[in-house]
């Protein structure tokens, strides 16, 4: 057994660690990120990506500067201390930035104007706010009060609502197309804004809900679309690449 921890005669090695990690619920969360960079790195090389080596001298570079280790003997010292090997770090540089080579081409630019033009609907977003009330009964003299004097909504919110909002007046913030529940959101989503909706019942009648549609905003792809689009690019891909694969964790 390979220790990796010793304290005074007691010796962790690599098989309790290993079951701390899965008892800690971080095994999982670690193999799957380990996995999708080696699937990044076979796909790399599978599709010809091409590496300079003044690029991996500048990423070992940057490395090195980012932890202090200016001199040869200092980094050496580092390497030694971690068990590393000079090969084992230069691999371990390669296959950075066949990732980051990879993830470039499956998020480029074009990718995400292609899917968002493909997709734009899913980046609708809208503001609403929502009042959560006990029971049925309240909830529709709610309604009638909310038809008779819309602008009351915020302090109406503040004095009933027993959503965690009630605060902000109720107010939820901006929320994209499948946040909110199935058989509410087409309704959300459909309505005109300073629309009154509801109220709807939770699933086991506990809470009733009303909703108000502050403001709609179709779909933009600025910083934060474009963010969430190569998410999903990304993880469309990894699952793709998952299938070409057999991949078993023990």
């Amino acid at each position: 057994m390979t220790a990796i921890v010793r304290i005074d005669d007691e010796s962790i090695g690599t098989e309790e660690f290993i079951r701390i990690l899965k008892l800690t619920g971080r095994f999982e969360g670690l193999v799957d990120e380990i996995v999708r960079d080696r699937l990044a790195v076979h796909a790399a090389k599978k599709q010809g990506v091409e590496l300079a080596a003044e690029e991996i001298q500048e990423r070992a570079d940057q490395f090195r500067r980012v932890l202090g280790l200016h001199r040869a003997a200092d980094m050496n010292r580092y390497l030694d201390a971690l068990g590393v090997t000079l090969d084992e770090f230069e691999t371990f540089i390669v296959d950075g930035l066949y990732q980051e080579k990879m993830m470039q081409r499956v998020c480029s630019d074009r990718a995400v104007e292609e899917y968002f033009q493909l997709n734009s609907p899913r980046f609708d977003s809208i503001e609403v706010s929502h009042i959560v009330l006990e029971n049925e009964g309240q909830a529709k003299e709610m309604m009638s009060l909310l038809e008779d004097d819309p602008d009351s909504f915020g302090e109406l919110a503040r004095e009933h609502s027993i959503a965690d909002t009630r605060e902000q007046g109720g107010y939820i913030g901006t929320v994209l197309r499948g946040s909110l529940k199935t058989e509410i959101e087409a309704k959300v989503f459909n309505a005109a804004t300073g629309d009154l909706l509801g109220p709807f019942a939770a699933p086991d009648k506990s809470f009733y809900e009303i909703f108000l549609v502050n403001a709609k905003n179709p779909a933009r792809l600025d910083e934060d679309t474009a963010a969430e689009i190569r998410r999903l690019l990304r993880e469309a891909w990894i699952a793709a690449r998952a299938q070409e694969h057999i991949v078993e964790v023990r």
